[in-house]
């Protein structure tokens, strides 16, 4: 979880936020406690979609459907605003980590526990379809795992959005390009099925810890679920069988939720939950947290300065309704380092109960990001962007789990071959050296390079990254990195990297945030990542970043300089 930055609310509606879980290009959600002491995970949209009136009614219509769902595997919507000038919603948290980061932590679930997170998320879909709802966005990162089961997240804001046609960016859609059914795909008609096909996508994750459907961009992506068969590694017996029948190209032929619950657990999910469904690592991991959200109080403003994220004056207290000043939807132009700019926008601040501007505790600065209340990743995401790639996606309505909630840290990086980048066989080659002894950046680096990137751990893009190597030794900063992404909003991450260790055909760099550069406010990580570039036969360089946080992000550059 993030500390909240200058200019973020401290409290939205009745709730005392805590920190920010994560963020994306549908909006940012909170860790918050109410009034009573319970734990809820706020989301807040991003201010662009409160201009959108069609959107707003849309939003109103979803929440309150989402809110008669009150299935046994779905966080409950508790409350929302969607007429607050900056409309938001509030479920109860769960203390759990999205399947993202519980797969890219701990790698691929046991059977078992595949088995009781199908068939719980078969009997949630099949509770939402009753309802006439369809999700439409099943995905790891919206799958959040607790002890008590896994809960199925981000209803009621994907189909406001999804049905919203006057954005102001192109291209905006609901659904995860490699967790997207193939009618969803082609713009026809969808029914519940289009969900079934996504959960069993999410169950091939679960279970091999890779995406049935890889590709290094959207466009792949997307040809494949449309056209090719899923790949489904070393699956073997009925669990593959009815992971594939989920995954059947025509939905007639998809099981029903209710059927994938009995195929996977005929005696239901809550048995098997109560007899203990989640590996060792994951129920220490998830006990942890949940004993830390214990200590978690309320912080007073931070002291620093930097854009205010939700403080463009035409979202503020004093814009007239429908009537938004010059300016609405550009980056925030308010007042820096002013705590609580921004309370206004959500609603009534909690009753004051300490200190002289009326909030109590204390909270300390900090950056945010990531794409998955939950982090990580991230929340994990689902999807984030760090410094590298820090994309911030996630929610506890959108993706991304910090431990147990939507936005983290990025995690430390660890090894992997990044979808086979690097060359395990290659024969390692000599040190570049130079006439100082220390290793020198070779001459066949240097320039710009561009490319897309993939997340290995889900197999969904990773926006475009653009690196600028130049001359130096090890010690030194040689390449300029510049992540780009696009989510409804656009996304930008800056970074720079040390040279580590260099030969005549590898790089091993590490990477931080650039200071001389900033990213796009709250939407990029600081957190340092090992980098692995590689150059092969054919020109071009294979990149790979250890952030597991990102979802271990790789991707092939191709020289764009001449």
């Amino acid at each position: 979880m993030q500390p909240l930055e200058a200019g973020e609310p401290l409290s939205i509606g009745s709730y005392r936020l805590l920190g920010r879980l994560g963020a994306g290009g549908m909006g940012r959600v909170y860790l918050g406690r109410s009034a009573g002491g319970r734990t809820v995970a706020v989301k807040v949209v991003h201010p662009h979609f409160a201009l959108d009136e069609q959107f707003r009614a849309r939003f109103r219509r979803e929440v309150e459907a989402a809110r008669r769902i009150g299935a046994q595997w779905t966080a409950p919507v508790l409350d929302a605003d969607p007429d607050a000038p900056v409309p938001w919603i509030a479920t109860g948290y769960v203390a759990g980590p999205p399947l993202s980061a519980a797969v890219t932590e701990h790698g691929p679930l046991p059977e078992h526990a595949v088995r009781v997170l199908g068939a719980g998320l078969g009997e949630a879909l099949a509770a939402v379809h009753e309802r006439g709802l369809i999700h439409r966005d099943v995905k790891p990162s919206n799958v959040l795992l607790a002890l008590d089961g896994p809960r199925l997240i981000d209803f009621g804001i994907a189909r406001a959005i999804d049905a919203t046609t006057s954005l102001t960016s192109t291209g905006v859609s609901v659904g995860s390009p490699g967790y997207m059914a193939p009618e969803q795909i082609r713009g026809t008609a969808i029914s519940g099925a289009a969900d079934v096909f996504s959960l069993g996508a999410v169950l091939a994750y679960a279970a091999t810890g890779s995406a049935p459907f890889l590709g290094d961009s959207s466009a792949v992506l997307l040809y494949k679920v449309v056209h090719e068969e899923p790949e489904l590694g070393e699956l073997e017996g009925a669990l593959r069988e009815t992971i594939a029948a989920c995954l059947a190209k025509d939905p007639e032929r998809r099981p029903t939720p209710d059927e994938l619950a009995r195929r996977l657990l005929p005696g239901g999910a809550a048995a098997a939950v109560a007899a203990g469904w989640l590996p060792g690592p994951l129920v220490r991991e998830v006990s942890r947290s949940a004993v830390a959200l214990l200590d978690l109080e309320p912080q007073e403003a931070p002291v620093q300065s930097g854009p205010v994220p939700f403080s463009n004056p035409s979202f503020g207290a004093g814009a007239a309704a429908g009537e938004p000043p010059a300016g609405a939807g550009e980056p925030s132009g308010g007042p820096y380092g002013s705590p609580g700019a921004a309370l206004g926008v959500f609603g009534p601040p909690h009753p004051p109960t300490a200190g002289a501007d009326g909030l109590p505790g204390q909270r300390t600065g900090g950056r945010s990001l990531t794409l998955g209340a939950t982090a990580g990743g991230d929340g994990a995401g689902r999807r984030r962007v760090s410094c590298t790639l820090a994309l911030a996606v996630a929610g506890a309505l959108a993706a991304v789990t910090v431990g147990s909630a939507f936005l983290m840290d990025l995690l430390p990086g660890q090894g992997g071959d990044g979808g086979n980048l690097g060359s395990a066989s290659r024969t390692p080659s000599a040190p570049a050296a130079t006439s100082g002894g220390a290793a020198e950046l070779p001459d066949a680096f240097v320039g710009t390079w561009k490319g897309p990137l993939t997340e290995k751990t889900t197999g969904e893009p990773h926006g475009t990254l653009t690196a600028v190597f130049t001359k130096g030794r090890e010690g030194t900063d040689v390449v300029r990195l510049t992540t780009s992404l696009s989510m409804g909003i656009e996304i930008t991450c800056y970074s720079v990297a040390t040279l580590t260790t260099a030969s005549d055909d590898e790089l091993k760099l590490r990477e931080r945030a650039d200071p001389d550069r900033p990213s796009t406010a709250g939407l990029c990580t600081t957190t340092p990542a090992d980098l692995h570039v590689t150059r092969t036969s054919d020109g071009t360089l294979r990149f790979r970043s250890d952030e597991k946080g990102a979802g271990l992000p790789y991707g092939t550059l191709t020289r764009s300089d001449g």
